[in-house]
């Protein structure tokens, strides 16, 4: 009777073990010179008891804009992009506001967040087979109270399928590829969108499964294998990609936040920031990333939940600026009143950081996961568990 019991209670334990192990959390501190892992706890994949290392790739969220970003200051210095041109321009289809149709649209309202396209829930996923221009003739998308380039921001995802068209129009490449060429490739990365062109096979293998909260797999449970299909398919449609026109539709690799990437990597893209952008970017284009395009003063922006919680409070192209002791503003995660650049990632189950002290020449990039979509906050806007692995990899 007691050997049955206690195999019962041992099956029991095994069952309820993948929702009782610790999130997997990495952090990774560097500075011009050079990057040092400082933080690997946690397993990459519960089913196997794979531990999580700083050299493990992992989707990592909303930190894909300002990747994106660098991709189109690229294309800016080769004189390709011009930030302040209609961007009707380059899709090859104008794009106007349905409420302001006088007002051009460009990529500096687009990558600043202040375009007028909003979410409208996750009408930002767009799939195999629907054109980006049908997504965007639908008034849903649209901040009917907003105009474009008002100096109002609201924090959109659905931004950046469309900054992505604009790329793959004027490379004559799909999205993952050219931003393999322009930024992934050129800096050395095993890194890749949507796990397109770029990753390696080690990376497959290497890959950070993502969790909720809960326990359940909400991401990359690869097998060690590539995914049957690496962009969003509705249910019952085929995974086909010809025909595909270029431009059709930038969503499907997720420029806003489908970038697979090692915190070792994301650290050496913290480098080029640290280092000002030298030997990548001209002196011109890197401070037009980095410098706020916008700037918080307590009524004119919303975050993504639709609200003004004080997280951005400064924003440049696809840079976020914290630290800034404007009005209203709760935006000091690390606590020490010093203005940092970056952005943070906050998706299933994910929240991910990549920071920079301009001033000091260092920063951290981090992740750490299954964390509650109701996550309390901290000291400031940021959530506690972000503020956890800041205290505890910051030095």
């Amino acid at each position: 009777m007691k050997a049955s019991f206690s195999a019962g209670l041992l099956a029991l334990l095994a069952l309820a073990a993948p929702a009782l192990a610790q999130p997997a959390t990495v952090a990774v501190a560097f500075d011009r010179q050079g990057v040092r892992p400082v933080l690997a706890e946690g397993l990459a994949d519960r089913a196997n008891g794979r531990a999580v290392t700083a050299a493990d790739p992992v989707r990592i969220a909303s930190i894909s804009k300002l990747v994106t970003a660098l991709g189109v200051m690229r294309l800016v210095d080769r004189g390709q992009l011009d930030l302040d041109r209609d961007v009707s321009d380059y899709l090859g289809y104008r794009l106007r506001h349905p409420a302001f149709p006088d007002r051009k649209i460009t990529l500096r309202l687009l990558l600043s967040h202040q375009s007028g396209l909003i979410d409208a829930g996750e009408l930002y996923l767009i799939p195999l087979g629907t054109p980006l221009r049908q997504r965007l003739e639908d008034p849903r998308v649209w901040d009917q109270d907003h105009a474009p380039g008002s100096g109002w921001f609201h924090y959109t995802n659905l931004n950046f399928p469309v900054v992505a068209s604009v790329i793959e129009r004027v490379t004559g490449q799909r999205f993952d590829v050219a931003l393999h060429g322009l930024v992934l490739q050129p800096l050395g990365l095993d890194a890749c969108f949507n796990w397109g062109a770029g990753c390696s096979a080690r990376a497959y293998q290497r890959a950070v499964v993502l969790y909720r909260s809960t326990g359940e797999v909400a991401r990359d449970d690869l097998k060690g294998s590539p995914p049957a299909c690496p962009v969003y398919v509705e249910a019952g449609n085929p995974c086909r990609f010809h025909p595909y026109t270029l431009g059709e539709n930038g969503a499907l690799w997720s420029p806003q936040g489908g970038l697979r990437i090692s915190m070792n990597d994301l650290a050496r893209i913290g480098q080029v920031l640290a280092r000002g952008g030298k030997g990548f970017l001209s002196p011109r284009a890197f401070a037009e990333l980095t410098r706020p395009q916008w700037r918080f003063d307590g009524s004119n922006g919303l975050g993504e939940d639709g609200t003004a919680s004080g997280f951005f409070c400064a924003y440049g192209l696809a840079v976020h600026t914290i630290g800034s002791k404007g009005k209203g503003c709760k935006d000091d995660l690390f606590g020490d009143g010093r203005i940092r650049i970056g952005h943070s990632g906050d998706a299933y189950g994910l929240r991910s950081g990549l920071w920079v002290d301009m001033k000091a020449g260092r920063g951290l990039a981090f992740f750490t996961s299954a964390v509650p979509w109701d996550a309390p906050t901290g000291r400031s806007a940021f959530t506690a568990a972000e503020e956890s692995v800041v205290d505890r990899s910051h030095r």
